[in-house]
């Protein structure tokens, strides 16, 4: 189960990343998977 929870954190932050065009953009992406990994390893 955690696998799967890591895997579509994962995802989900690759699809952010590819939709942002700014540095200011990633910066928020990044953060936003990283928020989302923590929720998962919670």
């Amino acid at each position: 189960m955690r696998v799967l929870s890591v895997s579509i954190a994962l995802l989900m932050t690759v699809l952010q990343l590819s939709g942002c065009h700014t540095l200011q953009g990633v910066g928020k992406d990044i953060q936003r998977g990283g928020e989302v990994i923590e929720r998962s390893a919670q």
